[in-house]
């Protein structure tokens, strides 16, 4: 069943984070990720939200999981979460 990594930032640090950006990107790929939403335009209908909004389809919630935990992308993260505020969840899709 396909995962979708639901993702929303606010960069503090836009130097920092752009290091974290040029990482993850080819880590994304690497486990097989697709961006289908990476920045656009949000448009809040209810509740809140953060200034970057960022969705990516996987295939399964192992793959997802093994992204996030994967060397790839922790170092990526060593850039990325000290110059970001962020929420970061998985969700099964239907």
């Amino acid at each position: 069943m396909a995962v979708y990594a639901v993702v929303q930032v606010d960069v503090t640090d836009p130097e920092a984070y752009g290091k974290y950006a040029e990482l993850a990107g080819p880590a994304v790929t690497k486990y097989g990720g697709e961006f289908l939403a990476r920045g656009g335009e949000v448009v809040v209908k209810e509740g809140t939200t953060r200034a970057r909004c960022v969705l990516i389809r996987f295939d399964d919630m192992e793959t997802a999981q093994a992204f996030y935990d994967g060397p790839e992308y922790q170092e990526a993260l060593s850039h990325g979460l000290p110059a970001s505020e962020r929420d970061y969840k998985f969700v099964e899709g239907v």
